[in-house]
């Protein structure tokens, strides 16, 4: 029996409160561009927002003005999203801490996840938010999962508890070295 084969997340959505909050943080906070809204074709008592996380695909948040916002944490219950992550620079990574501190917004404090770095805030309805920011660039043709891919492979092999800088570093020298090889093995045009 074939599997199903996903090709990327093509959005996510999630419940909003009234459409200013919504608004005010993720396009006013977050910085995600507002690029349209339409009702809630499943409840017309609700609006249908649509932001731009940065990469072309879409976050999005359904509203309804007789809602009002609960800054209490989301339930961390089995099944239910336990936070959401979006990708920032390395020069945007160095600003967070100090630009979360002039809006007044609880967070983390950075984390050193190995191959990432994190902080950790909560949006005005309680939902976990994460941005993180690779500590590396895989080579040209191939992307950040390939490069973890290869360097968990290392980590399991040396016994190491995580993922850091040197199994990077290998991973990245391994891909690069299959590429030559394939290219080296390559039959004559």
């Amino acid at each position: 029996m074939h599997r199903l084969q996903t090709q990327g997340v093509h959005h996510i959505t999630l419940n909003g409160a009234d459409r200013q909050t919504s608004i005010d943080f993720w396009e006013g906070v977050m910085g995600m561009p507002f690029v349209f809204e339409q009702l809630n074709l499943d409840d017309a008592d609700e609006s249908h927002l649509y932001f731009d996380p940065g990469d072309g695909r879409l976050i999005t948040i359904f509203t309804n003005e007789h809602r009002k916002g609960d800054a209490a944490p989301t339930p961390d219950d089995p099944g239910n999203v336990h936070h959401l992550a979006f990708s920032v620079s390395q020069a945007m990574y160095s600003q967070l801490a100090a630009r979360l501190d002039a809006r007044g917004i609880r967070h983390s404090g950075e984390k050193d996840r190995g191959f990432m770095n994190s902080i950790y805030f909560r949006d005005p309805l309680g939902q976990l938010i994460e941005l993180a920011s690779y500590r590396f660039e895989p080579p040209e043709g191939f992307t950040h999962t390939d490069v973890l891919a290869e360097a968990f492979r290392i980590r399991k092999a040396a016994g190491d508890e995580a993922i850091g800088d040197r199994h990077l570093a290998e991973a990245i020298e391994a891909l690069i070295h299959r590429r030559w090889e394939r290219v080296n093995t390559a039959p004559p045009a």
